[in-house]
């Protein structure tokens, strides 16, 4: 895989596990409950990490492609991981008002919007075009 498949791939992962918009992120970032979940480094009662990530995320959200950076890519990378990672450990019931799904979104991703595509599969978009392919196209054991 060339570099620019990577970034590629890296940039349509973020996109597809980051659904919420720059301005929803930001006005989530505001909140009480966003400000109270979350793994603190360094000294008690600092910003969270996900929180600082949230702030990160709005202004990749708000770049062109062209201006981004190795570091752009490599938080694009640590985003991607930290949401799937979280979306596997999805409690069960109701999740609107759980601390799961408010450090989720601090990362940029509502779990309550929409499901994550699984990684390497079709995009979010082109599953909400088309659906799920035809089973007899979903290889084997599908």
């Amino acid at each position: 895989m060339s570099r620019g498949d990577e970034g590629r791939d890296v940039y349509r992962e973020f996109t597809e596990a980051v659904n919420m918009k720059p301005g929803e992120l930001s006005t989530w970032l505001e909140t009480e409950e966003s400000k109270h979940v979350g793994w603190r480094k360094g000294t008690k009662g600092g910003e969270s990490v996900g929180h600082e990530s949230g702030r990160k995320i709005i202004d990749l959200l708000r770049r062109k492609r062209d201006q981004l950076s190795e570091a752009d890519y490599r938080h694009m990378r640590k985003v991607v991981g930290y949401v799937r990672r979280h979306m596997a450990q999805r409690p069960s019931g109701d999740v609107r008002q759980t601390r799961w799904r408010y450090s989720l979104m601090n990362w940029g991703h509502d779990p309550v919007k929409a499901p994550l595509p699984p990684p390497g599969g079709p995009s979010r978009k082109a599953l909400e075009r088309h659906g799920a392919p035809p089973k007899a196209r979903r290889g084997p054991g599908r």
